[in-house]
């Protein structure tokens, strides 16, 4: 993958501004958070036009959904006979690297979820929705529409970049910053801390 370096600082001050949202949103507000920058912890939420449960989602076994419906019309997700709107195209349509972000969630939280079976505990999976995947699901709805809504600026950011001055290949070796080191491309080795490493870096 290519990624287009620029030279303006005021346009990498503009690439790191979105990044930390997007890490925001992507950790659901509980990195990169700052109250001044709009990013208060924990509370990832569309500022109107929320999606809500319009119709409960049945906690019954005969109910257990198999998979969503969607309506991009009246923008209404139903699951199973519960129905939560509004839910934008865009926001249904939402994907990473080619994945569908919501049929992924959903996989995991059907009647049949998604999964290999290699051990007899592998075959006990829910039976039942549960109310908290209703808030899970409304949670990641909520991320996903802030998310669609950063595309814009991404989009923009990006094609001012490509039409200005970038940092090369050749320059990036003039300064010795490549070739990269052989032990700066070892994958991390696993710690035996409990912990999160990754962002603890």
């Amino acid at each position: 993958m290519r990624i287009p370096l620029t030279v303006d600082p005021c346009l990498w001050e503009r690439a790191v501004a979105i990044g930390r949202r997007v890490l925001w949103l992507h950790t659901y507000g509980e990195r990169y958070v700052d109250e001044t920058a709009g990013r208060p912890y924990g509370r990832v939420l569309l500022p109107r036009d929320r999606p809500r449960c319009v119709e409960e989602i049945p906690d019954d076994a005969e109910a257990m959904p198999e998979k969503p419906a969607y309506d991009p019309v009246s923008e209404d997700l139903w699951v199973g006979s519960g129905r939560i709107s509004p839910v934008p195209r865009a926001v249904r349509e939402y994907q990473v690297s080619g994945m569908n972000v919501l049929d992924k969630w959903f996989g995991y939280r059907r009647r049949n979820p998604a999964g290999k079976r290699h051990l007899e505990l592998d075959h006990e999976v829910a039976r039942r929705w549960l109310p908290s995947w209703t808030t899970e699901l409304l949670e990641l709805l909520n991320v996903l529409g802030l998310l669609v809504r950063e595309e814009p600026a991404q989009a923009d950011l990006f094609n001012d970049v490509c039409a200005g001055p970038l940092i090369t290949v050749l320059d990036l070796t003039a300064a010795g910053i490549l070739p990269v080191p052989t032990e700066a491309a070892k994958a991390l080795k696993a710690t035996s801390d409990a912990g999160d490493t990754l962002f603890d870096l």
